[in-house]
């Protein structure tokens, strides 16, 4: 209940709303021309009949290693990309709107650790797709907005349970043709991240004014002492 108190809703100036919009913008800018660029890379394999399969994750392969930067770049097929477009994009504005400050570190870590935990872990097979991105950032969304008791977080974290609450059944190896080391690096990247960046998730301003609000209501005059008759005054 304390912390449902201190929500206010549409309690913005003028200067925090236009600020929150440009943090919108730009957040779809960066989540939209990413998933961009996955489709980009599909349609140009599709429209000159290639195959950049070869450059995905080959566990303890040195050429393999490539595939740590590019394979979150490509997919199987259209069917993999549509599957991976709304998750990506959706997780993706979460972490750059809400984690505005490290929302690049965040993000080019899990990219990374996901693809290199493949790589020292993984099956020997080619392993594609932007799916342990996804799963890292779910878990670090997830878990940081736990560990911050923030309302707006602590929503985001519901959101990400309810709708990709089946995503924890990717890091079983269910289904051969799955890369589920992929999936289970991907979330435990995001939840190392969650617990190393614990402080420095964002605060809002707003929590802050309400709680100096509240200081200043607890002064009343009960609590202030009276001052002292002066001794050297002679009584009547």
């Amino acid at each position: 209940m304390p912390l449902l108190s201190r929500y206010h809703p549409g309690s913005y100036s003028e200067e925090q709303y236009n600020l929150e919009k440009r943090i919108v913008r730009h957040s779809l800018f960066v989540s939209g021309s990413f998933v961009v660029v996955l489709w980009l890379v599909k349609l140009f394999e599709y429209e000159f009949d290639l195959d950049f399969s070869a450059w995905g994750v080959l566990p303890h392969d040195v050429t393999g290693l490539r595939g740590i930067i590019f394979s979150p770049l490509i997919h199987a097929n259209f069917k993999h990309l549509i599957a991976n477009t709304i998750p990506l994009f959706i997780l993706t504005f979460s972490l750059f709107f809400f984690y505005r400050k490290s929302s690049y570190t965040i993000f080019v870590l899990i990219y990374l650790f996901s693809g290199v935990f493949v790589w020292l872990g993984g099956r020997e097979a080619l392993h594609i797709g932007a799916s342990g991105l996804i799963y890292g950032l779910a878990a670090f969304l997830f878990l940081s907005g736990i560990i911050s008791f923030n309302i707006r977080l602590l929503t985001i974290s519901m959101i990400v349970a309810l709708v990709y609450g089946g995503l924890f059944w990717g890091i079983f190896p269910i289904k051969p043709e799955i890369s589920w080391e992929s999936h289970l690096w991907g979330g435990i990247s995001g939840f190392g991240l969650a617990f190393l960046y614990r402080n420095s998730i964002p605060v809002d301003p707003r929590e802050n004014e309400v709680e100096e609000d509240e200081e200043i209501e607890d002064i009343t005059p009960e609590n202030e002492i009276e001052p002292e008759e002066d001794s050297t005054k002679e009584n009547n």
